[in-house]
């Protein structure tokens, strides 16, 4: 299904549906395809709402993760939203982590999958090989635990990014900011509702980062999902949304007196 890209001063998005805001961010490689399935079923329920972050747009001074952050921050209070769900997949889980923990005022939630932020696998020393488009299709195919789920469509997009000369160089700036800016020192500050939903097959961000973000977070819950690499809402997207909307339907429903 193809949606509108609405404008709003600078800022692209999409806005689908009606009632609380689900605010998507996506990651290094990301699209809107990334969330298609995500869309689809929660924008019955929720005002879903997706960015598109200017990884390539930003001067290279601000092409960094908390450049990104501050970017959200302007998004989101150019928009006028409040009480956000805030979801991130992999970079974008970074950049959610880092807006949550300057302005968590309106944010409801936190949901990370596959979040860089602690540590993360890269595409390797030789990474990007500008030209090579089997060496990128086997890199892109290592993000899923289907290497199938890697679509032409897919490695296509990832390949025209490594081979666009001023693309490439964000793109390792934006890696090597998320590198620096680890979080582990300030993960105890986020006092949100936090849900952790991971591929248990993941090779990017393994399943002991996952533990690591449980274990820091003061209020988080974390659940793995087998057969499932570093993006479950592209790969098992009905698990990831009962999952997900299971979480946000008990933030609403009134505690129970034992």
């Amino acid at each position: 299904m193809d949606y509108e890209i609405k404008h709003h001063n600078k800022f692209r998005y999409i806005e689908e549906g009606e009632g609380e805001t689900l605010l998507l961010l996506h990651g290094l490689f990301g699209a809107l395809s990334n969330f298609k399935d995500l869309i689809e079923y929660f924008r019955l329920h929720y005002k879903v709402v997706v960015p598109m972050l200017p990884l390539f747009e930003l001067d290279i001074l601000h092409t960094t993760v908390g450049g990104l952050g501050k970017f959200v921050n302007k998004f989101i209070e150019a928009r006028g939203y409040n009480q956000v769900h805030l979801l991130g997949n992999s970079l974008g889980g970074h950049v959610a982590l880092i807006h949550v923990l300057k302005y968590p005022e309106k944010i409801k939630s936190l949901i990370l999958t596959g979040s860089s932020g602690l540590f993360e696998n890269g595409m390797g020393d030789s990474y990007p090989k500008r030209g090579d488009y089997e060496y990128i299709r086997k890199k892109t195919e290592m993000t899923f635990f289907d290497p199938e789920t890697a679509s032409k469509e897919l490695v296509d997009e990832v390949y025209e990014i490594v081979n666009n000369r001023i693309k490439a160089i964000k793109i390792i700036a934006l890696a090597k900011s998320a590198i620096r800016n680890n979080l582990g020192e300030e993960l105890n500050q986020i006092k949100n509702p936090t849900l952790l939903i991971w591929g248990n097959n993941d090779t990017i961000t393994p399943p002991f980062v996952a533990r690591e973000f449980n274990r820091l977070i003061p209020f988080s819950e974390l659940y793995f999902i087998d057969k499932c690499g570093h993006a479950p809402m592209m790969e098992v997207p009905y698990e990831f949304n009962t999952i997900l909307h299971k979480f946000l339907k008990n933030l609403n429903e009134p505690a129970t007196v034992r």
